[in-house]
């Protein structure tokens, strides 16, 4: 049986040393163990919180991407605990998002530091779209589609429609290859192609294509493929 969170030494006790040294002193399975509240019978809270990054192999990212029952699979996780720590991750996302916002694109880099947390953790394919201005500046960026190991469909009219809405001049366009073979495929290829040719008719480019393999990209522009 675990010793309660009463029981610990002040400078322990999660709630007590953000008191006393701010939230920047609290490690991740600090912060998580906030958020839980309450421990069970046989965990605390903050045991718990370190049951759930190493079952997710410590990355806040990859639980914020698990769905509500995988969260509940994990030792003391009920279905409000689950919700609450999904709740306060998915606080954070929109955060990020909101603050993306007026960034301004120069190069492949700038992009793939925008998306490389939306592709960390994943073992399948995910396409996402980065909206611009006609000042490259960051409008919005969206998961259009999601996929198995191998591929996901990239629909051009869900892509077109979106920009269209969000008055978007050109795009961005990214997906990860979860083997970690950064390569494009010919599909890959052909698709980029394709969307850069429909962009032209309606009046919005494709700046760019990054593929995401691992913690690096490889971006269509900078291999004189776009």
């Amino acid at each position: 049986m675990s010793i309660p969170i009463t029981k610990w030494s002040i400078q322990d006790r999660p709630r007590e040393k953000f008191y006393s040294g701010g939230r920047k002193s609290l490690t991740d399975a600090e912060l998580l163990a906030i958020i839980i509240g309450n421990g069970t019978k046989n965990n605390s809270a903050l045991q718990i919180a370190h049951l759930l990054l190493e079952a997710n192999n410590f990355s806040l990212d990859s639980i914020r991407k698990m769905e509500l029952q995988q969260l509940m699979s994990v030792r003391g996780v009920g279905k409000t605990k689950a919700i609450t720590i999904l709740s306060a991750l998915e606080l954070s996302s929109r955060l990020t998002r909101l603050t993306s916002k007026n960034l301004k694109i120069t190069n492949a880099k700038v992009a793939f530091d925008l998306l490389k947390s939306s592709f960390q953790d994943l073992n399948h394919e995910e396409f996402y779209v980065i909206f611009l201005n006609n000042s490259n500046i960051v409008i919005d960026f969206k998961c259009i589609s999601k996929g198995g190991i191998t591929a996901t469909i990239a629909d051009g009219r869900i892509i077109f429609k979106e920009a269209i809405l969000l008055n978007s001049t050109s795009l961005i366009l990214a997906h990860n290859h979860p083997s970690g073979n950064g390569n494009p495929s010919d599909s890959d290829i052909n698709l980029t192609k394709k969307l850069k040719e429909f962009g032209k008719c309606i009046d919005i480019s494709i700046l760019d294509h990054l593929i995401v393999a691992d913690n690096s990209y490889f971006s269509f522009v900078d291999n004189s493929l776009i």
